[in-house]
């Protein structure tokens, strides 16, 4: 859905105006390319944050901690 709204969005600019369009098609790849390494550091973050919280409530999960059970 999200590539049918931007090939839209292109193509109304490409009628607004072309050239505009066109240096958007050609630059597209090169941001791409910078952006790169700011995802990469967004996914380890993500991970060490993940990690430090399973690390954390590891002595309550141990502990039996969590949601409570029903009993039959």
């Amino acid at each position: 859905m999200k590539v049918l709204i931007a090939l839209l969005a292109w193509c109304v600019l490409f009628v607004l105006c072309w050239p505009l369009a066109l240096l958007a098609l050609v630059l597209w790849p090169l941001v791409w390319l910078l952006s790169l390494p700011f995802r990469l550091v967004g996914i380890t973050f993500s991970a060490l944050f993940a990690f430090l919280r399973a690390l954390l409530m590891l002595p309550a999960r141990l502990l039996g901690g969590g949601p409570a059970r029903a009993v039959a």
